[in-house]
């Protein structure tokens, strides 16, 4: 059973996420991201303390993003808890939920979302996280192989859909058995569906179950091809699905500046983490990771692989690797190329959040406002 797809907005203007550092938050990639050693943190750290993220929250709250990513995994703090406890401190923030289907029992899942949602006044989406490390998967228990992790979401978003639209179920599959299954009530609205992935056994899932398809921040051309084949996959199951792109920003006043900035990002970085990385990420499960890492194989002297694009960040980052860099005129013209090939939504991060947050929000909006795109 697909779900249906939810209604789409008339407005042909793209929405602008920002970002949650529950991993703390610095002025540099290395301390700041899952990828880097936990046991070596620069000397301006934040840590993810509930009044730091609540002043990001706050900030991306008052400067007119849609919402803010809330991310998942052993490396930051919960982003169910995260959530629940910042929607309080916002107005109309919307907060996309992260989490991984096998951790949390279908059902259970469908519940907690609907309370969240209530709870929020319908300021709850969902980033659906398969998994992509198995060392991480192992951590919490979960054992099955990379393809199995994609069938089992597939199950999951099929009984949490239904759960929403219908008074009970009863399913049997290969991962869950569920048995006159239900919620309390339905919640309202219900909520997107966000998903990412870019292997073969991801892609009918995205064309199935979801709202907006997520993909990392290659060269327009590149993640055109890639959402199109989602885009065809969901055509034929009578379905149209969105897509959003995950991308670092690095905007300021002038084009030297912004790259001043990403050079000093840079030269933080030592060979020999950089290699280390490069190494465990080229190895990867995830094909989405070894597209980030194949984006700049390690290599310090070609990072701009496209023009305002820079992969600096993927080389000791796991997960997005790319930034949008320039003054705000170009990084508006790159958002604008992008969203002419078909992206619609933009979930952005820099380093440090609250600092970027203003940054892109007081230079770079503006100009998409005058674009048409925002």
């Amino acid at each position: 059973m697909s779900a249906p797809a939810q209604p789409e907005s008339p407005s042909p203007t793209a929405k602008f996420f920002w970002f949650l550092p529950t991993n703390g938050d610095s002025r540099s990639i290395v301390g700041a991201s899952h990828a880097s050693s936990h046991h070596t943190v620069p000397a301006n750290y934040r840590a993810p303390s509930r009044r730091y993220l609540a002043e990001v929250a706050r900030a991306a709250d008052r400067l007119g993003y849609e919402g803010v990513l809330t991310p998942t995994g052993t490396w930051c703090e919960d982003a169910w808890l995260t959530a629940s406890a910042l929607l309080a401190e916002t107005e109309r923030l919307k907060f996309l939920v992260a989490f991984r289907p096998g951790l949390v029992p279908p059902t259970l899942a469908a519940q907690q979302t609907a309370t969240l949602q209530r709870f929020s006044e319908g300021r709850v989406l969902l980033n659906i996280v398969s998994g992509g490390d198995d060392v991480e998967q192992r951590r919490f228990g979960d054992w099955l192989g990379h393809d199995e992790r994609y069938e089992r979401t597939g199950e999951f978003l099929h009984i949490v859909n239904t759960l929403w639209r219908q008074d009970s179920l009863d399913f049997e599959g290969k991962h869950y058995t569920v048995k006159d299954a239900r919620v309390s009530a339905a919640p309202d609205p219900l909520p997107q569906i966000y998903f990412g992935g870019s292997s073969p056994a991801a892609l009918p899932i995205a064309a199935e179950y979801v709202d907006v398809y997520l993909t990392w921040g290659e060269p327009p051309q590149a993640a055109a091809a890639k959402i199109e084949q989602v885009r065809k996959l969901a055509e034929e199951r009578g379905r149209k699905v969105r897509f959003g792109i995950r991308l670092h920003t690095i905007s300021r006043d002038t084009s030297a500046a912004a790259w001043a900035v990403a050079d000093e990002l840079l030269a933080e970085l030592s060979p020999e983490q950089i290699a280390k990385q490069t190494e465990l990420h080229s190895k990867s499960e995830s094909e989405g990771q070894r597209r980030m890492t194949a984006l700049h194989g390690g290599r310090v002297d070609s990072l701009e692989i496209y023009p305002n694009l820079w992969a600096g960040v993927g080389l000791v980052r796991g997960g997005a690797g790319t930034a949008l860099v320039g003054s705000h005129e170009e990084v508006a013209n790159l958002i604008y190329e992008y969203h002419s090939v078909g992206f619609d939504e933009f979930i952005l991060s820099g380093y440090p959040h609250l600092e970027e947050a203003y940054w892109f929000a007081e230079g770079v909006l503006p100009l998409l406002r005058n674009k048409g795109v925002a």
